[in-house]
């Protein structure tokens, strides 16, 4: 990069009498002191000039390129495209792009310091610094348009990993939701039968063995021979006291 800034700032030195500049003092003074390197008071010098004539190119131009030495790179793109309709078709717009192409590299604009370069060489296609810059910035558009394609397919698969994740743990949820239902199901049905057996076994006559059958109705005839036995005793009882009665 340095090699860019030590050629562009040698541009600048050489750019005050470009456009047939006229006796105007402040621009004059300002050139005297960017020359000397006294970068602030050539930043008031050619301010003063842009009092007078706010659209002066030469000021304006001036202006930008003491900017630049400032590291003021926002201020000097700015300053530099509020002449660009005037010096687009001069005869030194090759140098205007130029120098606009080495503020955008500056910014790591390099999809505007292509553009520039681009204008540039169009203008003056012998510029071999001009070449280089150009070349310099398209390749390094070229590497920020790959790094930003690499993080969107990274973005990319890190959606589809996580979207492939989700889904996962959806069909696990929903398989295990079946196997709850199932269980729910069975468990029901265990209940069902269990709740039901008790009412068959009332439904259900008990089964007797025959000896506990033959046992069953000797044990009745005996109760009926003793009830009998014991009707009979009372009738005896009763004509007896019957005849005692008559025999009075």
């Amino acid at each position: 990069m340095m090699k860019y800034a030590i050629v562009i700032l040698s541009l600048m030195l050489a750019v005050t009498p470009l456009w047939g500049q006229v006796d105007r003092k402040d621009v004059r003074r300002g050139n005297r002191d960017f020359k000397k390197e006294n970068y602030r008071e050539a930043d008031i010098d050619y301010r003063k000039a842009l009092v007078k004539d706010s659209l002066s190119v030469a000021a304006n131009y001036n202006l930008a390129n003491n900017l630049y030495r400032q590291k003021d790179m926002e201020q000097a793109k700015t300053t530099l495209e509020r002449i660009g309709e005037v010096v687009a078709e001069a005869p030194q717009a090759a140098d205007y792009y130029y120098n606009l192409g080495d503020v955008a590299i500056a910014q790591q604009d390099w999809h505007g310091a292509v553009n520039a370069f681009e204008e540039s060489l169009l203008r003056n296609p012998g510029d071999m610094q001009a070449k280089e810059n150009y070349i310099y910035a398209k390749q390094m558009l070229q590497n920020q348009q790959n790094q930003q394609q690499n993080q969107d397919n990274q973005q990319n698969n890190d959606q589809n990993q996580n979207q492939d994740q989700n889904n996962d743990q959806n069909q696990n949820d929903d398989q295990n939701q079946d196997q709850q239902d199932k269980q729910n199901d069975q468990n029901q049905n265990n209940d069902q039968q269990q709740n039901q057996q008790p009412q068959q076994n009332q439904g259900q006559q008990p089964k007797i063995t025959p000896q506990a059958a033959q046992q069953m109705l000797q044990a009745i005839q005996a109760k009926e021979k003793e009830t009998q036995d014991k009707v009979n005793k009372q009738k005896a009882e009763a004509l007896k006291s019957r005849q005692k009665d008559k025999n009075w």
